[in-house]
């Protein structure tokens, strides 16, 4: 992942001259190591890289039991992708933002969890559906400059979530029942109904 992350980072730097801010989409589906080659990415490119997740805006468990969408967390339809999109309008003009940040640990988004600076030009972007050729999904398209896909073999992705599922407490057969209840339709949905990305990023 390392040398195809320096690889990257140069085509960013050159698209990136000259541009006040300029954002990436990194997508892929659930266990393709969005995170962690977005956190890769922002090193690679230094100062005035910077990462912002789509996660910060899941909706809350509360809001998610009401509508009966509890147990389809993570599901497309489970985001706030309208107040997503006004972060990435707000992003592209001001010169300071909040960003919303997703606590895994206690599964909630906590506002206003880190802040983009002036100095961050470069915005890596990184969420399952970015992507997603489904409404209101497209709505963003416009709002990047360069999309990247990660892709990533399925039975790769089921072995990454039982070890995600694992650490977050759940037991073998919990996860298992996630997965495939959950996590795979997701899985299969986005990979089928993403657009192309401008570069992708093979991994497995």
């Amino acid at each position: 992942m390392t040398l195809t992350v320096c690889a990257e980072s140069p085509v960013m730097r050159a698209k990136a001259q000259g541009q006040w801010r300029f954002l990436a989409a990194l997508a892929g589906p659930p266990g393709a190591g969005k995170s962690t080659l977005a956190a890769e990415l922002v090193a690679a490119l230094g100062q005035g890289a910077k990462a912002v997740p789509m996660d910060g805006f899941h909706y809350d468990d509360a809001v998610l039991t009401v509508r009966g969408a509890r147990n389809r967390k993570g599901a497309p339809d489970t985001f706030d992708v309208a107040g997503f999109r006004h972060l990435l309008q707000r992003l592209r003009v001001e010169p300071e933002v909040a960003i919303p940040l997703f606590d895994r640990d206690l599964e909630i988004s906590r506002a206003g969890a880190d802040i983009v600076t002036p100095a961050d030009q470069i915005l890596i972007v990184e969420g399952n559906y970015l992507l997603l050729n489904e409404a209101p999904w497209p709505d963003l398209a416009p709002m990047f400059d360069l999309t990247i896909w990660i892709n990533v073999p399925e039975a790769e992705l089921d072995r990454r979530l039982l070890a995600r599922w694992a650490h977050y407490g759940k037991t073998p057969a919990e996860a298992r029942a996630w997965i495939d209840g959950n996590d795979m339709p997701n899985i299969r949905r986005v990979v089928s109904g993403s657009r192309p990305a401008d570069l992708v990023i093979r991994q497995g």
